[in-house]
């Protein structure tokens, strides 16, 4: 049986499909493929989180009128390096860079599919800041300001846990990672679990369908 998650899916490529979805308040053409999570819509969990952040920063890319950066802004700098982990066909990764087009933003999966589906979305929209990659083609060096993930809860609670300690431990000193977990598949115990034992502050954002937004500091932060 593959999975989505899998760095060689087994379902065909061939099957393209193409449909509108809103990203960053404003409509996008993509298209997806099976193979990749949630192929034929945009996952609601991803839906809950987008619109979470959309609440927190407005519909409109570019620096908004009033915004005042700090330390619980939306903001970050502009020549930041931002992350959707385990992009799927892109819809996190395509959101940030239309919100933050100064950024770098990091499109990283397993999943080949993935990543070549996410090009192919950046390309159709224009989006020339997106860099898609697989995890060990992101260099060591390289530090997050933000990070936006609806996280493969389905590897396992082992593998899980040791994929956010890596990529949660390359925040910079000011960043964060908004993650959505739905509560039926351990949010609310992974919360805990990044508070207790990871060390990173974590708080719930948002609440919605069934999903939790939960936002997660540098360890220490």
């Amino acid at each position: 049986m593959s999975h989505y998650f899998e760095p060689v899916p087994a379902a065909s490529s061939q099957d393209l499909r193409e449909f509108t979805v809103e990203l960053a308040g404003c409509p996008a053409r993509v298209v997806t493929a099976p193979g990749v999570f949630s192929a034929n819509r945009l996952d609601l969990g991803t839906a809950v989180l987008l619109r979470t952040e959309q609440r927190l920063w407005g519909a409109q890319p570019g620096p908004q009128p009033g915004a005042q950066p700090g330390a619980d802004s939306p903001t970050p700098d502009p020549a930041s390096n931002l992350l959707d982990l385990g992009c799927g066909w892109g819809p996190l990764a395509l959101a940030l860079a239309r919100l933050h087009p100064a950024a770098t933003v990091w499109a990283v999966d397993v999943n080949p599919r993935a990543l070549d589906l996410t090009s192919q979305n950046a390309s159709r929209l224009g989006l020339g800041n997106i860099r898609v990659a697989r995890p060990e083609e992101v260099g060591p060096v390289v530090r997050f300001a933000r990070i936006w993930s609806n996280p493969p809860i389905r590897v396992g609670k082992a593998a899980l846990r040791d994929l956010l300690v890596e990529w949660l431990g390359r925040l910079t000193e000011d960043g964060w990672a908004d993650l959505v977990v739905h509560k039926n598949l351990g949010a609310d115990s992974l919360a805990d679990w990044l508070r207790r034992e990871a060390g990173h502050p974590t708080i719930r954002l948002a609440s919605a369908k069934g999903y939790r937004v939960l936002r997660a500091k540098r360890r220490g932060g």
